[in-house]
């Protein structure tokens, strides 16, 4: 009898179970018909299959100072180094490191005892062949010589004239001069050493003018016009300056696609020194139809950028080419025109023709 008790509780008990199983499903049912939030039912707009809210922007036409920072280094107006035009040993050395001198202040000399012995014999031949010259000239007069005796006398006298100017051309070439105005350099001699065309005496750099050479990018390089005035600053010293655009490059440069500058830095303090760094800041002046976004609307590809424009609702992905930009904003060069109306949010939910609703747009 106890077995039997047992088996009809176990039988009640698998009744309820099964309905309150089927009740539940019911439920289940019915609140998916009427909408029931809880069980994820939902509107459009709502839940899945709705459209996704999001942030815009209405693009507009802006006012843009436009300039790029570039990388610039200033150099010698002049610069040179010195070598003699013939070989010798050094009798005169005048080189007052980093001292200013002028042109044609003497620099160095070497020995020119040889040179000089030949000039004076040469300059007495030609004094015993100019009294020959006179002599024969004469006697031509009287007829006591031919024409052609008084013409060898003539040759013979400008013949040894011609070799006093080359020994004299000779003996100036042991003689080295300053060629410019400038500031001379650390000495790579002493009096009494031997030299020869290929050594280097010293160095001398003009230093009343600089010349500042940067590249500017390849779609900037039609902005640059010769005379237009950069300005530029270096490394630790607070001062701004300005150079003259004084030459181009006749080419782009195949290995950076950037057209190589050169300006004039007429004004010149102590500050500024050939081969020093200089940041350039080249203006391209105002452009009043610049198209400004904000940065975080851009999104970056491995070979373009592009943004999420709102097409009736619906997001569209447009590829953008960027220009300069700031601390918030970046210019649009293509690919958006004024009035579109540009998602700044929710970009990485979205994809192509996915539905959107744009929250209310501030002005």
């Amino acid at each position: 009898m106890r077995s039997r008790g047992i088996i009809i509780i176990l039988f009640f008990l698998l009744i309820n179970s099964c309905k309150s199983k089927t009740d539940t499903v019911d439920k289940q049912t019915k609140d998916a018909k009427t909408g029931n939030p809880k069980t994820g039912g939902g509107k459009p707009g709502g839940g899945p299959g709705g459209p996704i809210r999001v942030d815009g922007y209405i693009v507009k036409a802006s006012t843009l100072n436009e300039s790029i920072d570039i990388s610039g280094t200033l150099v010698a107006f002049d610069e040179t180094d010195i070598h003699p035009e013939v070989s010798g040993k050094v009798t005169m050395l005048n080189i007052k490191e980093g001292a200013y001198i002028t042109k044609g202040t003497l620099i160095a000399r070497l020995f020119d005892g040889d040179l000089q012995a030949q000039l004076h014999k040469l300059q007495v031949q030609l004094q015993l062949a100019q009294k020959t010259e006179e002599r024969q000239g004469q006697l031509l007069k009287i007829g006591g010589i031919s024409q052609a005796d008084y013409d060898l006398s003539i040759l013979n006298t400008s013949s040894i004239r011609a070799d006093i100017q080359v020994m004299q051309a000779n003996i100036s070439k042991t003689i080295i001069l300053a060629p410019f105005n400038g500031k001379i350099s650390f000495k790579n001699i002493s009096i009494g050493a031997f030299i020869t065309p290929t050594t280097v005496i010293t160095t001398i750099r003009a230093v009343n003018q600089l010349k500042l050479e940067f590249s500017v990018p390849e779609k900037y390089g039609s902005k640059v016009g010769l005379g237009q005035f950069i300005s530029f600053s270096t490394e630790g010293v607070p001062n701004k300056y300005s150079a003259k655009v004084i030459a181009t490059e006749s080419t782009i440069s195949l290995d950076n696609r950037s057209l190589k500058v050169r300006a004039l830095v007429d004004h010149v303090d102590k500050f500024l020194t050939a081969g020093s760094f200089a940041k350039v800041t080249f203006d391209m002046g105002n452009n009043n139809q610049a198209i400004m976004i904000p940065s975080q609307a851009i999104i970056p590809g491995v070979r373009d950028k592009k943004v999420v424009v709102d097409r009736g609702g619906t997001a569209q992905f447009q590829t953008v080419k960027t220009g300069t930009r700031d601390s918030a904003n970046v210019q649009i060069t293509d690919g958006l025109a004024v009035g579109d109306t540009l998602i700044t949010s929710g970009l990485l939910s979205l994809k192509p023709g996915a539905k959107v609703q744009l929250s209310p747009i501030k002005k």
